[in-house]
């Protein structure tokens, strides 16, 4: 019922690489922890709805994630979410719909990159 971004991702090589694995830092938004070490991604759902049919119950519910990378340089948090996003658009788990781009926190100072995605989930 909620899209498996952090099974997928954390299993992919190159997500592991760029973040780690005990833990891999891909959080739910606002479950980082305070001080966590750059680089890390949150990704949080910013709608969705099931596939209605007429004559049946759903059998797939749509999500749109929004996904933030974090790192100390502008080209470290382009290269956590390159290795994101083509983990998540491998075997066609999802698609990426939007590329929201650079951005700098004026308070830790940390860049950020930021995409969109379209996950359907099928239920079971």
């Amino acid at each position: 019922m909620y899209p498996p971004i952090f099974e997928i991702c954390s299993a992919d090589v190159a997500v592991q690489a760029a973040l780690g694995t005990m833990p891999c830092k891909l959080y739910l938004f606002g479950m980082a922890p305070q001080g966590v070490t750059l680089p890390y991604a949150t990704w949080q759902t910013v709608g969705g709805s099931p596939e209605n049919y007429i004559n049946e119950s759903p059998d797939v519910d749509s999500f749109g994630l929004q996904i933030n990378c974090w790192a100390s340089t502008a080209t470290k948090a382009r290269e956590v979410a390159k290795a994101l996003a083509n983990s998540i658009e491998s075997d066609n788990h999802a698609t990426i719909v939007a590329w929201y781009g650079d951005s700098r926190d004026p308070e830790t100072k940390n860049y950020g990159y930021s995409f969109a995605v379209d996950w359907f989930v099928p239920r079971n």
